[in-house]
């Protein structure tokens, strides 16, 4: 049985609420006058701008698995009068190298391994179980000051932070209201019934603001922030069947590739998941997912200051397109600098990320990129200690990123309280460390058009190309010899942490550099896993690698 009744009657509404919905429909009237055709939007375009925002050739790589899923319904060339962000914010964005992704929610009180994806696998009894977890859920540890503190102390230029996963719930004050969710255990099987709640953080004994407290401390360690933000939303009703939806829809199952991932409806059959059917959504039940998405972001983007970045995730399909694209527009004029992911907006968005891998080559597009990769077997907390790899793996990955021109975050995720592995705070901690002494050759730098060496050197260089910095992933012995390189004559060759300055010859295209016999102790080096070597180029080499 489904239950289908709800109210066009909505109250209890805040002043915030109504501020929030206001400056929305004020956007869009200004981005959407009923008047205003294509023609008028051409028109309407300052030409000059546009020439220049083409010439920038911001695209994704035709092989992105994400772009993927979008390229059919998405425009490969974005509307005339949509920008994205500025030149200057793309290059804070490659500037920053290292950051670090956190997933919390109540799945942590859950002990999911892979954030809310497990809430699919669940029976009915378990799903209504966990809907009811926000109502006991006190992470009385979570302190954001020692979260920044550590990230500072990690050599993190920013973070992510999942304002609202998969599951629906917001760790923040959104003044947004549910009006239909899941009863799993009605009589007769899971059904549709109304409701009334924000479902968020401030609903619970906690009642904190976590994205505030965490975006005010973040600026006050000079750490950059990005909010992640999921397009569906299992816990609404009227989200269904968007992107394995534990609600599916007899259109989903005749028409699929309307809803997001064009695998969802199979697959949210796979395994051990348990979805219900349930009625086609009515077009007022879709107009308030819209409008409930579209206020969530607007909320995030004006209540909170500045944002760096907003993590984009999944898809809605193209039957949403057109509405999403207002809402990215809309989000672009609320702060034109916001860097987007690219998930689910393909060419609108102004960065992807390469998930649990780093790619292997130099990507070919302008368009930047950061790896995200969990440190343990997933992005949220993992309790077992020998599922973290180690602060060598992630320096390798850092420099191995960083050489082909991306960014690096690496992901954790806090146990229910809000304290985060001890493994993984001691890993990120021996990170910093090397990067106090090899920071230099990461932060702000640029790739080499020779990135890399055989399989153990990587190369980064500065923005001017004066010096490059060869990193050694296995310490070198008592010479290092490099066939890329020709230093400036009479330059001096160091490796970054050791005080004096190395010996070095250049012979038949090749430079070697001698390596002291007081570094063949280990227990002498300045640094462990990696090692960096400033060079000076010859300017005569930087100009043939320039042409």
């Amino acid at each position: 049985m489904t239950l289908y009744n709800f109210s066009l009657t909505r109250t209890h509404k805040s002043l915030n609420m109504f501020q929030t919905r206001l400056t929305a429909l004020l956007l869009l009237c200004l981005l959407y006058r009923p008047s205003a055709g294509a023609q008028d939007i051409h028109h309407t375009v300052d030409t000059s701008r546009l020439r220049q925002e083409r010439a920038r050739k911001i695209h994704l790589p035709a092989t992105d698995v994400h772009y993927q899923q979008v390229k059919d319904y998405v425009e490969e060339q974005p509307d005339p009068d949509y920008f994205h962000a500025s030149e200057n914010a793309y290059e804070s964005f490659r500037d920053m190298k290292f950051g670090v992704r956190i997933h919390w929610g109540i799945y942590a009180a859950w002990q999911m391994a892979h954030e809310s994806w497990g809430f699919l696998e669940l029976s009915d009894a378990k799903k209504q179980q966990y809907q009811e977890t926000y109502k006991t859920w006190n992470p009385t540890g979570f302190n954001a000051d020692e979260w920044m503190d550590l990230f500072r102390e990690a050599g993190l230029k920013c973070f992510a932070f999942t304002s609202k996963h998969h599951d629906g719930f917001s760790l923040f004050d959104t003044k947004t209201r549910v009006r239909q969710r899941v009863n799993y255990l009605a009589p007769g099987g899971p059904a549709i019934e109304d409701c009334d709640l924000s479902y968020s953080i401030m609903e619970g004994p906690f009642r904190r603001d976590i994205v505030k407290e965490l975006c005010e401390s973040a600026r006050r360690h000079d750490i950059r922030i990005d909010l992640y933000f999921s397009h569906p939303d299992w816990y609404d009703a009227d989200f269904r069947p968007y992107n394995y939806h534990p609600l599916q829809t007899p259109d989903a199952k005749n028409n699929p590739t309307n809803y997001g991932d064009k695998n969802s409806f199979s697959d949210s059959y796979s395994d051990n998941r348990h979805p219900s059917m349930a009625p086609d959504p009515t077009p007022l039940q879709r107009e308030r997912m819209i409008e409930r998405h579209r206020q969530q972001l607007t909320e995030l983007l004006t209540n909170y200051g500045k944002i760096d970045m907003i993590c984009l995730d999944q898809y809605f399909g193209p039957t949403a397109w057109p509405d999403l694209k207002k809402t990215i527009k809309m989000a672009r004029t609320l702060q034109p600098d916001v860097m987007l992911r690219c998930r689910g907006i393909g060419n609108y968005g102004d960065y992807y990320t390469p998930e649990g891998f780093v790619p292997g080559k130099k990507e070919n597009t302008n368009m930047p990129w950061m790896v995200i990769y969990p440190l343990a077997s997933g992005f949220s907390y993992d309790k077992t200690d020998s599922n973290y790899k180690g602060s060598k793996w992630i320096i390798h990955n850092l420099v191995d990123a960083v050489s082909k021109g991306g960014n690096f975050m690496v992901g954790i995720g806090p146990d229910s309280m809000g304290h985060f592995h001890p493994k993984a705070v001691e890993q990120l901690k021996e990170t910093g460390q090397w990067l106090k002494i090899n920071g230099e050759g990461i932060y702000a730098t640029r790739a080499r058009k020779d990135w890399k060496e055989g399989t153990d050197i990587r190369y980064t260089t500065t923005k001017d190309k004066k010096y490059i910095y060869a990193f050694a992933l296995d310490w070198p012995g008592k010479k290092l010899t490099l066939k890329t390189v020709k230093p400036a004559k009479g330059s001096e060759i160091r490796l970054l942490g050791y005080g004096t300055a190395l010996k070095w010859q250049y012979t038949g295209g090749r430079l070697t550099i001698l390596i002291p016999s007081a570094l063949q102790d280990e227990h002498a080096r300045p640094c462990r896993s990696a090692w960096a070597f400033r060079i000076e180029e010859s300017p005569a080499a930087v100009s043939v690698a320039n042409r």
